[in-house]
């Protein structure tokens, strides 16, 4: 450190110098030092150094700022004690202003950064910045990583406007990315990731760290984006890791193989491997080597297992079946019959046909998916609602959504100027191909996106679970569009079932008074309570729970199948839905 001096020098003779860390603030807070100063003046000397006509305050900003309002206040002239450095060791001073103010004062992130910025330019290494503040080498590097950042998003993170975790998620991204980030901060019409949303966003939305790589990363052509903050990096291109790790895996596969082992299973990607579905076997018994993939990236392997069910056909081979000895116990009743499941599913199916028709983004999406996974011919047919039941058929057709449906149908007519030889439009073969084509090229984006809306949502299935898929980016209103009606009540039999579902609309209580009704009464009472009849206030808006979205069960066994496939399109969700919204989600067009 460079000798230092100490002299009186007149306050008008002062100014904040460019090395101060607190240079250029607009407003410095002092009201905890102000009073003393006021009683005691300066006791704790600033450091200065000369500066163009008079000298730079590289230390003790805060106590100089104070002691002008008192001069201001007093009217007097005064000096202050100083400490003179020697001109020009900008390195010196930068250290100089920072020790003092992490001394009194602790500086923001963005003080910090370009503070170490200034020393690194004058020649610190990362080292030296380290040493002299008692801080760690990756502190200093993670700091000095908010200089690949655009200065629009510094000021940002300087106004307060977006917080640390966001900021420093975008040391990741490139300056191009940046750009883009910052563009969609500007649009109001976007939504621009945040905090953890960020990493997500900039690996395509797929987050897989490095760390669960089974290859080898110096040989791995793509790209990866590190992150200093949180001590990870992650896979730019989720489809070049993909590439790169199944034949990782494939290779883990040919090595069990030599091993001896006869049979490897793969799971489907993100299946879980629950043990308690399987039994142990060794390698020498037939054990298999099941391999389970997480859509992290993850891989584990489990060695020596075969199926429960396996195993008991092993057993039964073995040593004979003892069913007549030790009877299995009866199977749990399920949650709801075929047909009540049939009559939900129909159900719900026309709920989510009927709001798909004003869905037309929603739409086009669907679309492309069908034409990406039907078969290899993508034979189109409209759906049927067919139900061994012919009260289910008919409260189908008479319900809200289907004449909503049948509707647009004869508008889907009048624009094709189609005739009525087939109630179906989608039905193949049912109309010229080249025909529709022709007629398509005569109408407007407008119109063609009507008709490829009402033939999506016509062509719409009611199983695999795509009517919960839409009911997750379309809200389906459920109380406008259904109601409980004889039909739903003539197939609703098991009477624990309906005292879950008067639980529901009544409360545990009553549900409690009335267990021993029979089941009749109490879907009586249900009906009652919906009309208001002998209560203060009527509920006509209850629903039961396999109806709404997402469904859920009423026992603990969670098999009824609407709720089944609620539970599943959650996950599909969360593993494969969009991490921006492309497509927004429940206000989706």
């Amino acid at each position: 450190m460079t000798k230092m001096k100490l002299i009186e020098i007149p306050i008008e003779q002062l100014h904040i110098s460019k090395q101060n860390m607190r240079f250029g603030k607009k407003k410095i807070d002092v009201s905890d030092i102000l009073p003393s100063i006021r009683k005691h003046g300066i006791l704790q000397t600033l450091i200065t150094r000369p500066e163009g006509d008079g000298f730079g305050v590289v230390a003790g900003s805060r106590r100089f700022t104070a002691e002008l309002i008192v001069a201001s206040e007093t009217n007097e002239p005064r000096t202050v004690p100083c400490y003179m450095m020697q001109e020009g060791d900008n390195a010196e001073a930068i250290e100089k202003s920072m020790i003092e103010n992490m001394t009194s004062l602790p500086p923001t992130e963005l003080e910090q950064f370009k503070a170490f910025k200034n020393l690194k330019i004058a020649g610190r290494s990362v080292e030296d910045i380290a040493q002299v503040f008692g801080v760690t080498d990756l502190k200093v590097k993670r700091t000095l990583a908010l200089s690949n950042l655009k200065p629009q998003i510094l000021k940002l993170y300087g106004d307060e406007k977006i917080e640390p975790q966001t900021i420093r998620a975008l040391t990741m991204a490139s300056k191009a990315q940046q750009a883009e980030w910052l563009d969609m901060v500007k649009d109001e019409n976007q939504h621009a990731p945040v905090g953890r949303q960020i990493k997500a966003w900039l690996t395509g939305g797929a987050k897989i760290s490095t760390e669960v790589a089974l290859f080898d990363l110096d040989s791995y052509q793509g790209e990866t984006l590190g992150d200093l903050f949180g001590e990870k990096s992650y896979f730019a291109d989720p489809d070049m890791f993909w590439e790169s790790q199944n034949t990782a895996i494939a290779n883990e596969v040919a090595a069990y193989r030599e091993a001896g082992w006869q049979d490897i299973v793969i799971l489907d990607k993100g299946e879980r491997f629950t043990e308690v579905y399987y039994s142990q076997r060794t390698m020498e018994a037939d054990g298999k080597v099941f391999v389970e993939v997480g859509h992290d990236g993850s891989v584990t392997y489990h060695e020596g297992y075969i199926t429960n069910s396996d195993a008991n056909q092993i057993e039964d081979i073995l040593y004979g079946s003892d069913e007549a000895e030790t009877p299995k116990p009866p199977k749990a009743r399920p949650e709801m019959s075929k047909p009540l499941e049939d009559y939900v599913s129909l159900h719900r199916h026309a709920m989510a046909r009927a709001v798909l028709l004003t869905k037309t983004k929603v739409a086009l999406r669907l679309a492309t998916a069908h034409m990406l996974s039907g078969s290899s011919l993508w034979g189109v047919s409209a759906h049927s609602a067919y139900s061994a039941k012919d009260a289910t058929r008919e409260s189908v057709a008479a319900s809200v959504s289907t004449i909503e449906f049948e509707t647009e149908r004869e508008a889907v007519r009048e624009i094709l100027d189609i005739g009525y030889a087939d109630s179906k439009l989608t039905s193949s073969g049912a109309n010229d191909v080249v025909v529709v084509f022709f007629k398509l090229l005569c109408l407007s984006d407008k119109q063609v996106n009507q008709v490829l809306t009402f033939a999506m949502a016509e062509s719409l299935s009611d199983s695999g679970g795509i009517v919960e898929a839409i009911a997750t980016v379309i809200d389906i209103d459920t109380v406008a569009r259904w109601e409980p009606d004889d039909a739903y009540f003539e197939l609703l039999h098991a009477k624990h079932i309906v005292n879950a579902q008067v639980a529901d609309i009544a409360g545990e209580r009553t549900a409690d008074m009335v267990v021993t009704d029979t089941g009749k009464a109490q879907k009586q009472l249900i009906r009652n309570r919906m009309a208001g009849h002998g209560v203060s206030e009527a509920t006509p808006d209850w629903r039961p729970r396999w109806m709404q979205f997402p469904a859920t069960s009423y026992l603990e066994a969670d098999d009824a199948q609407p709720a089944v496939r609620s539970r599943r399109t959650a996950s599909a969700y969360e593993a494969y839905g969009p991490k921006t919204n492309v497509v927004p989600i429940k206000k989706a067009a």
